[in-house]
């Protein structure tokens, strides 16, 4: 069968019809801020006080835009007698943005949870050199990042926890038992 000379101009009308009549869903950016999910990849956020300087994220990143820098200090020995410790000091901790490429390698690897993923996005600057981000500024990021989701009601309790509370109420019941009183004679007869 041939086809109706024009039917193909009458389809596309009709799609733009029907396209005109919906409600558009632009949102106007910078005027209204958009809806993101709760755990949106946005920045990475730096924990400080949880950095041992132990350079996983560096050494893992496959874009090399992490750099670290440190200084050994030595700590003085806590009980006397003992040894005195070294321990890493934290002299530097940068991220490039411009070369980073939000893999998340460096969160996952970290071992003492020093490193989050902040639901910050706006962070634009007009020249390049200005995507490296020192530690006082991922440290802003990191109050930005959101609790972690709260835990399944009908998941079983984890194993820390609940040693941790089984050691507490062995303590609690051990100190609630009366103390035997010695007898005030100190003999028996």
């Amino acid at each position: 069968m041939a086809p109706i000379p024009g039917s193909g101009l009458a389809k596309g009308l009709a799609v733009t019809l029907r396209t005109m009549t919906k409600k558009t869903v632009t949102e106007q950016y910078p005027d209204a801020q958009p809806d993101l999910p709760p755990r949106t990849r946005g920045v990475i956020g730096l924990f400080e006080e949880n950095c041992t300087v132990c350079m996983l994220c560096a050494r893992e990143c496959p874009d090399w835009c992490i750099y670290i820098d440190s200084h050994k200090e030595t700590v003085p020995a806590a009980t006397p007698g003992g040894r005195e410790r070294s321990r890493n000091v934290l002299d530097r901790f940068a991220i490039d943005f411009s070369l980073c490429m939000y893999c998340g390698i460096c969160i996952e690897v970290c071992p003492f949870d020093a490193l989050f993923w902040s639901p910050e996005f706006e962070y634009a600057e007009t020249d390049i050199r200005e995507l490296t981000h020192e530690r006082d500024k991922l440290r802003e990021w990191m109050w930005t990042v959101p609790a972690p989701p709260a835990l399944d009601p009908g998941a079983e309790e984890p194993k820390e926890i609940a040693t941790a509370r089984k050691t507490a109420e062995k303590l609690a019941a051990a100190q609630a038992e009366p103390v035997p009183s010695a007898d005030p004679q100190g003999e028996e007869s």
